[in-house]
This record gives structure tokens, sequence and C-alpha cells, in this order.
């Protein structure tokens, strides 16, 4: 765990895969084989693509008693929950907010009431509500300043377990819900750690704690023994992460993940009874996930392979995997199981093809969509499919990362080009369809979305590359970055930019601060700018996570003069080349005084700035207004300063 404090949660979908890695691609087959001309299309055109998604897989995603399924949905322009007939796949909108998004979590087992949950335009502090049978709707976790989320329902449906920080803003405790009358008890009173999860039987929580961002612990609290004291399962030494999937259908073993016996994450699964540990799944990448159905008949697991997850749907009875018959090109993600198990619904998602939902029979393994994200004006031939590849930094390392090349593209017509970093620090830029990737290559970028050094999926030694060396190792593979796509025939070496947001944004700015000569053009997306005032205000329900913060960022109390020295704020002086800033007026984790002042001063070097600030969003932009705005703002500053 570790290392995700700016990482941007509503951003690009992770593309799971269900058919394999991509396989490494070089300079002279990126991209064969295309059209080398396609029309234009505006932002507009791209974010008409609707935005599906299906509820956690805590919660029940059929409906039961009409089959819908409960899905999330910005057709409307702001997401939204909906009811999804399988047969006819018709919406019907469950919620109509015009302002704040609403995402669905879960239909009420044995009717049809819902729950979803929403916060305040971005300021991330969520609530969650049901929807009730007539329509109205209830506030089920009142109160100011709080978060509340979903833990899971109860076996036998009969109670829900939130999460909420309402005792204490710090910590987040478990509440049970009785389903029928929403009365509420406090079942769990936590001390700071992580709530991982709770078993269905009401008995069992899981939790997490990190002491560093390499070292990590899981705790185990038995709700029906009279000592509640959580129990540390995971005693070690050296620095060993550990993380919980969840507890097993039976109740009997909890399902978590390990690194101690290599680079990657493992799976492994703990006996509840008798403490004996026993591998599950490994691999030579990170387990990402496993899970079982309710019945416990069939496990899910997802392998971050390269930037690609590897599913697999595997009967336990049979030891057999569950394949499904001709799939459409793409990545298969978010598998849910109706509450008999005879159907399962999914998402499928590739480069070059959004977010569909399915619906597939377990027994004929046949499947059918129920959505067309794509918009109808753009074709898939039109998009661009990401390549993956590798590059030298400057100390010889092999930096990842994914390479998309304009349709046309040739050492007879270069084409400008950007380098993408992702948030973070330790996300990971991954195969999937985002649309303004897409858009900015349909005008002609190229656009190579890396990986630099401390980013997560490539193994416990990378991912801890630039620990308190931010601003240092990994602004060297950003610059190392440019010379490779410099180096690249079909690429205009004299006009690269860069581009990022959160973690991706400081990236930005760091460039241009600390290496003003290297990129021509940059867009700082709700970067940081000021670690002195980033680590000191970050928010209160991040408590369980400062002490592993500080670890790999450094301690504001002990850390500040190099946290100045890494912040481009305090060098914004330096900054010659054109900035476009954009910003999300109720962000809680970069506050809009991050690029209030970056702006000012880079205004006052007599350097073209650009900056729009949104006043209805937070840390990423929910709203498709929004996004498309972004997007034609990335467009026509790369048109004017860098083409």
């Amino acid at each position: 765990m570790g290392k995700f404090f700016l990482v941007l949660i509503c951003g690009a979908a992770l593309a799971l895969s269900a058919c394999g890695n991509t396989p490494p691609q070089d300079k002279d087959t990126v991209a064969q084989n295309q059209p080398a001309a396609v029309p234009k299309f505006s932002a507009e055109a791209f974010f008409q693509t609707t935005s599906y998604s299906l509820p956690s897989s805590a919660g029940y995603t059929f409906g039961p008693l009409s089959g819908d399924l409960l899905i999330t949905s910005d057709e409307s322009g702001v997401f939204n929950t909906y009811r999804l007939n399988p047969d006819t796949g018709k919406t019907t909108a469950l919620t109509n907010s015009t302002t704040t998004a609403a995402s669905a979590v879960s239909w009420f087992p044995d009717d049809e009431r819902m729950l979803y949950t929403s916060d305040g335009n971005g300021d991330e502090l969520n609530h969650i509500y049901v929807r009730e049978s007539d329509g109205t709707v209830r506030d089920l976790t009142p109160g100011d300043k709080l978060k509340a989320f979903f833990v899971g329902w109860s076996d036998d449906d009969q109670y829900l377990y939130l999460g909420s920080n309402k005792r204490d803003e710090r910590t987040f405790d478990i509440y049970k819900y009785d389903a029928k009358t929403y009365a509420s008890e406090l079942i769990f009173e936590n001390d700071g750690k992580q709530i991982g999860a709770i078993s269905g039987d009401g008995r069992w929580v899981a939790l997490t704690k990190n002491r560093t961002s390499a070292d990590s612990d899981i705790f185990l609290v038995d709700l029906q023994a009279d000592d509640k004291t959580a129990k540390l399962i995971t005693e070690h030494t050296g620095n060993i992460a550990y993380g919980s999937y969840g507890f097993s259908a039976d109740n009997k073993s909890l399902f978590y993940s390990t690194n101690e016996f290599g680079e990657y994450r493992q799976a492994w699964r703990y006996d509840l009874a008798t403490g004996q540990k026993s591998e599950l799944l490994a691999a030579d990448w990170d387990v990402s996930f496993v899970a079982q159905s309710g019945s416990g008949d069939y496990m899910i697991s997802g392998i971050n392979a390269d930037g690609v997850s590897q599913v697999t749907i595997k009967s336990v009875k049979s030891d057999t995997v569950v394949a499904l018959k001709d799939l459409p090109e793409g990545n298969m993600q978010s598998i849910r199981f109706s509450k008999d198990e005879s159907q399962i619904a999914f998402i499928m998602n590739g480069d070059r093809a959004p977010s569909n939902i399915h619906v597939a029979s377990l027994e004929t393994r046949t499947h059918k969509p129920l959505t067309s994200a794509l918009n109808s004006e753009i074709k898939a031939d039109y998009l661009v499919e990401g390549a993956i590849v590798r590059y030298k930094s400057y100390d010889g390392l092999d930096i990842p990362g994914i390479l998309y090349k304009p349709h046309g593209a040739s050492a007879a017509s270069p084409a400008p080009a950007l380098v993408l970093v992702h948030g973070g620090p330790g996300g990971q830029n991954r195969k999937g369809y985002r649309a303004m990737i897409q858009h900015l290559v349909n005008h002609g970028y190229a656009v190579h979305a890396m990986n630099n050094r401390g980013s997560s999926g490539y193994g416990k030694t990378f991912f801890h590359m630039d620990d308190k060396k931010h601003g240092d190792v990994d602004l060297k593979d950003v610059v190392w970055s440019k010379k490779y796509l410099a180096g690249l025939d079909w690429v205009d070496g004299e006009k690269i930019g860069i581009i990022g947001e959160s973690y991706g944004g400081y990236m930005v700015a760091a460039a241009l601060a600390f290496e003003p000569e290297v990129f021509d053009v940059g867009i700082n997306i709700f970067g940081v700018t000021n670690w002195e005032r980033t680590l000191a205000s970050i928010p209160p329900w991040w408590e369980s996570f400062k002490e592993a913060l500080y670890d790999e960022m450094g301690d504001p109390a002990t850390d500040g003069e190099r946290h100045r020295a890494i912040s481009p704020l305090f060098h914004a002086d330096n900054i010659i080349k054109p900035l476009l800033v954009v910003q999300g007026a109720n962000d809680p984790r970069v506050l809009q005084i991050e690029s209030d002042e970056l702006v000012a001063a880079v205004k006052a070097n007599n350097v073209p700035v650009e900056y729009i600030v949104f006043p209805d969003e937070g840390h990423g932009f929910r709203k498709r207004d929004n996004r498309i705005k972004a997007s034609n703002a990335y467009v026509a500053f790369l048109d004017e300063y860098l083409r």
C-alpha cells in the first residue's frame, strides 16, 4: 500500500484483460497498418462517448425483482445512477442530479430500493443515500464535514455495513444498519487503521496499517470476542507490504496480498480458525485482486501484466477456467454475479473501445453488449491503439510506458508530442480508453504515457526508487522521455511538451522550473506546486496514511528545506515556456491557492500563461461540460504554442 496520496480516483479506468498481455512494440511497429488520414473531431465529440460503470463488488448489481442492472452513467452530462434492462438495453434514471455526481452502490437484496453515494461537488465528503421504491431519498449518514462509504451486506441480507468518520474525522468506524428500519449501531470503533473488509457473518474485521510506503501490516478483530483488540497476523521483520483482498464466501479465510516472496504481490489465504497461511495465486506480475462469488463456487482474479490486467474466472468445483465466447476488442473488468450466479455483468474496455456493459450466461458462456458507449460519429478505426514501449533513462534503467502515435505521422510528416505523467506518487499509466488522449492524438499530437521510476506495477524495487527523491530521479526519467521521443523519426523533436494531472501536474511544473529548456510547453492539471503547504493541509480523513506518506515524501516538521527545494512555486522565476493551468475550486488535496500562486508567479515572468478554474469540481473533473472545456483548452493551447 502507500504512495497513493495524489492519485486521481476518478481518472482513467484500469483496463482489465481476459486475453493476455500486449507485447512490447518498438518505434518501427507502432501503429502500422493504420489509415493515413482521419477526420478531426472536437472534444465535444469525444466526450459524447458515454461513461459507464458498475457498483462495487460488495454490492448487488442485479435487481432482485426486475433483474435490471444498477449502473452509473454520465449520459446526462453529470454522473447519475440508472437501471439498465438486460433484455432491451433501455436505461431509466434513478437519480437526476444536475450538479454533483451520484454513483451507484447497491440494490437492496429483496426489493427495489437502492444505495448510492454523492459528495459536495468534488469535496470528497461522500454520504450514503437510500433511494426508496417510491423515489424519495434518505441520507443514511447525515452531518457536516463527515465522509462515509459502503463496506458490505451481511450474508443474511438483514444488515448493511457502512464506514464513517462522524465520531472522529481522522478515522473510520464501522456502523451496522438494519436494512428495513435503518436503525444503526456502532459495532467497531477504530483507532486509526484502514478498514479492509468485514466478513459476511459480521464476525471478523480486517484492518491494514501502513508503517511506511514499503512496510505494512494486517490486523484482525473478532467482534464476537470479549476482547476486541486488533490482532496482528503479519508479524515480520524488514520491509514487507501486506494488503487485504477480502474474506472468503464461507467466512473461514481472509484473502490477502504480500510481496514477502519476491518483487511482486502474491495472493495468500489466512485460515481464521488455525492461523495457517497458504499461497493462493502467484505470477510474474502483481496480483491485483482475488475474490469469490457469493456462493464461493467461482473465483475471480486479476494480474497487472505490464499495464494490462489479465482476468480469470474459475469454477472452484471443477477447477476449470470459465472462458466466454467471442469477446470483442478490449479488456474485461468489473465482473459482477447475479444472486443465483446464473449470469454475470461485466465491462469491456480498450484503447479504441470505451467501456461497455455486457451480460453473459455462465451456462452457455455466451454474452451480449447492453450499451454502445462510443459516439456514433467516431469509428473505432479513427482511434489509436497504444503500444507498450520502453526506453533507457539517464542511468540505463528501462522505463515502461504506452505510446500513442497519430494516424499519418511519419518521418516525412513528423508529429509534435507530449509526455504524459500520471498521478500518485505511485500511480500507473495503463491501457484503456481515455477521451483526453484520443482527442489529443486525433489532433496530431503523439502522447507518451510514461511510467517513471516510482510507478506501481513493476515490482517493489522499481516502486520505491523515487522515495524522498521526488523532483530528482523521477524528473530525470521525464527529461529522458523527451529524449526518447525526439529520437523517433516520426516525432518532431523541436516540438515536445509535457502534461499531467495531480502528481503528474507537479512534474509538469517541476520540469518547467528545474529543467526550463527541455520542454516547449506545459499543461499542469491540479498539480502540487508547494509541498510545504500540501503536506501540511492533507484532509483529516487521510490520518491513517500520514505516517507512510511522510516516510516517502518527508515530514514537514523536519524536511521543510528539501520540500522548498523541490517545490516549483519557489523557483517559478525559472519558468520561461508557455503554461496552461487547470484547477478545481473544491479540491481538498491540491488547494486552489497552489495554482493561483503559480499562475501569478509565471505571469510576473512575462511568460504566456492561461488559467482555468472550475468552481464546481474537486480533484478530477466529473462533469462532461467541464471535461470538454478542459480538453478543448489543451488542444487550443498546444495549437497556439507548440504546433
